[in-house]
């Protein structure tokens, strides 16, 4: 396969007005080559380690040009596919599958695994998927290299590599720090609101990967509580009381933060809710409702979508367009009843652009862990952000360990959003379940 021809240009002979990033690209590409032709394992260590620094000296267009030439020259050669598939074709035997395997498998997999043998390998494969994601939309080519990244990182996280460890006041202060700054759904405010969470009626749990000791992956915050939440901000509070927590009978799953780009698409929520929910059924017995108490991140957005080719909507739209449009609401305001109305049909049969799962990034989450939709919480999150992202509406996620499995089946297998009877009457009630019955009928 050629290479473009600014790659070419790249890689001729150097001038004299070379850059620097010109000449790292240059022998972190040449560093690649020789690691995948070494045969001897000591030293394609030593090469690793070699080329892995080479590459962190690497950024902006000569960052580009180095995933240009993983796309281009370490890539599948064609004829040979061509050639041991049909070869295959012929003869179905076990030698001739093998074979087919082998040359259908780039040889930039053979880079990244010979790359990993050098120390902190893993977390620089982890952060080359990030550098890759910010820029892929504009650069399809490159598509190759993160299903290359993604299957194997999909390897070496999986399941059985990953430890569950509870993070409380007495975790080293590196992890904590690496918490406050992750955590994407309630932005920790300083050392007293980490103390919050972290105290006798709170639970924070997170997985780590032997290959990244002090570099969480994925962690949850539960608050201890009585029945099941409708309001965030009690929980966020950091001056509110510490309750005893064995008169609790819920966990509030309040905030799970995936804390790795470059592992994006790799699924642990799944195994860490079970696991959580699990080890604090053990702590507390009487604990009967596991829960979540979620953002609806793509609510107001879709709604003003919506209202823009939705005439019977376009007051409403008006109504939220206004910056303090919850205080202008009357007693005897329709609003609270409409957009609960339509935050429900929202949720339950929006679609995302790429198929028939639910727009909600959040729903399609916990849907597909196995959970039950079901309530929907007003004025839930009354920040700023809660807010603008969802008219400060909130859903209760409900998991029910005996459920989970047949949930997450249905989910998977045909789509099916399994929510309580009552959001599901709130969603028939909304204007746009209504103005479909009316051009059925």
């Amino acid at each position: 396969m050629k290479s473009p021809a600014f790659i070419r240009r790249l890689f001729a002979p150097a001038a004299n007005a070379e850059s620097k990033a010109d000449r790292h690209t240059r022998r972190t590409v040449s560093l690649c080559h020789a690691l995948l032709s070494e045969r001897g394992e000591a030293s394609g260590a030593a090469l690793a380690r070699e080329a892995l620094a080479a590459y962190r000296l690497i950024s902006g267009p000569a960052l580009t040009a180095f995933f240009d030439v993983l796309a281009a020259e370490f890539s599948p050669d064609p004829k040979a596919v061509e050639a041991a598939a049909d070869a295959y074709l012929q003869d179905e035997s076990p030698a001739k599958l093998i074979r087919l395997q082998h040359v259908v498998e780039a040889p930039r997999q053979e880079l990244f695994r010979r790359l990993n043998l050098a120390s902190g390998g893993t977390a620089a494969l982890v952060e080359m998927r990030r550098r890759l994601l910010h820029d892929i939309k504009s650069h399809p080519q490159w598509a190759g290299i993160d299903a290359d990244l993604a299957h194997l990182l999909g390897s070496w996280f999986n399941r059985g590599f990953l430890t569950l460890q509870r993070i409380d006041w007495r975790t080293p202060a590196l992890v904590l720090e690496k918490l406050m700054e992750y955590e994407a759904v309630h932005e920790i405010q300083g050392w007293p609101d980490l103390r919050r969470r972290l105290a006798s009626d709170r639970r924070c749990f997170a997985f780590f990967h032997p290959a990244l000791p002090d570099e969480p992956i994925i962690f949850i915050e539960v608050a201890l509580t009585k029945g099941m939440s409708e309001k965030v901000q009690p929980l966020l509070d950091p001056d509110s009381p510490v309750v005893d927590p064995s008169g609790a009978d819920a966990a509030i799953f309040y905030s799970i933060t995936n804390c790795q780009e470059g592992l994006r698409g790799i699924s642990f929520g799944n195994f860490l809710i079970k696991q959580v929910a699990e080890d604090l059924g053990r702590e507390f017995p009487r604990l009967k409702t596991f829960a979540t108490l979620s953002p609806i991140p793509g609510f107001r957005k879709w709604l003003t979508e919506t209202a823009a080719s939705t005439a019977e909507l376009a007051e409403l739209a008006g109504v939220l367009s206004k910056a303090d449009w919850f205080d202008e609401l009357g007693p005897e305001s329709g609003v609270r009843t409409e957009l609960m109305r339509l935050c429900a049909y929202y949720l339950q049969h929006a679609k995302h652009e790429m198929g028939n799962e639910p727009a909600d990034s959040v729903a399609r989450f916990h849907l597909g862990n196995g959970a039950r939709m079901e309530r929907i919480n007003w004025l839930a999150d009354s920040s700023k952000t809660g807010m603008a992202r969802s008219a400060g509406l909130m859903v209760n996620y409900v998991y029910r360990l005996k459920d989970v499995e047949r949930n997450h089946e249905a989910y998977a297998n045909k789509h099916v959003v399994v929510a309580s009877p009552g959001l599901a009457l709130l969603a028939r009630e909304s204007l746009p379940a209504r103005l479909k019955s009316k051009r059925k009928a």
